[in-house]
């Protein structure tokens, strides 16, 4: 029995409607796996000496010297802001879910971007390492966030690594990520010999490797007076990483980096975001929420021989990050301290927690005095 005419015509029109979202799907999946490519390791980065202004050619042993790391989070976590990819759990079993996917406006990014320059300004240091620093995204209205931050601190050397080249991700609805160009800088008042690109190995599942970063660490060479070299190393490990198996096999890739420097009797460095609870800050904080599932600790015996995390004089009063499945408030929002620095035997120094009150990001810096043994 065939259909009445009315109904032959609703049903082609159904059908054309399936067929045109099928091609538009499956053109744009399509679009994501052709434009999507890794970053070789191993590439040489371009490293500006800034030739007048770089006040030492070389550390000396004898000196003291200081550092900060910030996560400044393409600009969009004011501490009301919530990341579509963030989920939690309140203490009485309640999910969570984080919503936007850009932040709220370009002025609240050029606000945000501001207020994190002038909060490592402050601090003074000697050498700032930067992560989620973005070049030309949607997701922050393309404020030219590396072009900030370097004018701010011209007379500085430093080197840049793309850690986040994406397609245009359309998703989430309406608030679309969009097209993504971002990375890691490292910065210092003492001249660069060499940077090199590193690239971590990254969750190549589908559809984790569109909305995950490229990641990886930079390595810069910087010459001491006494013949060997600082290796100063700028990392931002995976953040939704399950399990944690992933930042482990980036750990292990790492490590063999930092004992292989040590063993040539150079100094290492490595500060950053490491997206795992250092120190033991796991569960040090008051919250009203659970343990987010992708909180896992990094502990001193996952590390070289001899290497260690330096523990913040005030680790047990300021954290550096928060979640962002619910808008930020103190001793309710789970937070932990994933940020910091990692030394070798050869280094003696002592970090501090700077508490912004995540005022500009979801994350807080990290600063931290050091000298260079021998």
């Amino acid at each position: 029995m065939s259909l009445p005419k009315p109904a032959r015509r609703a049903l082609k029109v159904v059908l054309v409607v399936l067929a045109i979202l099928v091609a538009v799907v499956g053109g744009y999946l399509a679009y994501l796996v052709l434009t999507y490519s890794r970053i070789p390791d191993g590439q040489e980065l371009s490293v500006d000496n800034a030739q007048a202004g770089v006040a030492r050619q070389q550390l000396d042993p004898q000196a003291t010297y200081s550092i900060s790391t910030y996560n400044i989070g393409f600009g969009a976590y004011t501490p009301d802001y919530t990341f579509f990819m963030d989920e939690g759990v309140m203490a009485d079993g309640t999910p969570t879910k984080g919503t936007h996917g850009v932040a709220a406006s370009k002025e609240s990014v050029e606000a945000c971007t501001e207020g994190d320059i002038q909060a490592i300004r402050s601090l003074g240091c000697d050498f700032s390492l930067w992560q989620e620093v973005d070049v030309d995204s949607d997701r922050s209205y393309h404020v030219n966030q590396l072009q900030a931050i370097e004018a701010a601190f011209a007379d500085r050397s430093g080197a840049f690594a793309s850690n986040f080249h994406s397609a245009f991700l359309a998703y989430p609805w309406p608030e679309m990520h969009g097209r993504v160009s971002a990375g890691i800088l490292a910065l210092g008042d003492v001249s660069v010999s060499s940077a090199v690109r590193r690239s971590y190995p990254v969750d190549g599942s589908f559809p984790t490797r569109f909305f995950d970063l490229d990641r990886c660490f930079e390595v810069l060479r910087i010459p001491v007076s006494n013949g060997r070299d600082l290796v100063l190393i700028n990392s931002h490990m995976s953040a939704y990483d399950a399990g944690g198996t992933i930042r482990q096999q980036q750990l292990t890739m790492l490590d063999g980096v930092m004992a292989e420097e040590y063993a040539k009797g150079n100094y290492v460095i490595a500060g950053g975001d490491w997206n795992q609870a250092l120190c033991g800050s796991i569960e040090l904080y008051p919250s009203q929420q659970q343990v987010p599932s992708w909180v896992h600790a990094l502990d001193d015996s996952d590390l070289p021989a001899g290497f260690s995390a330096v523990r913040a004089d005030n680790l047990a009063e300021v954290a550096t990050c928060r979640g962002d499945d619910i808008p930020y408030e103190r001793d309710v929002t789970y937070t932990t301290t994933i940020d910091g620095f990692i030394v070798s035997p050869n280094v003696t120094a002592s970090a501090r927690n700077v508490d912004l009150g995540f005022a500009y990001s979801d994350h807080n810096p990290v600063e931290m005095s050091f000298s260079l043994d021998g």
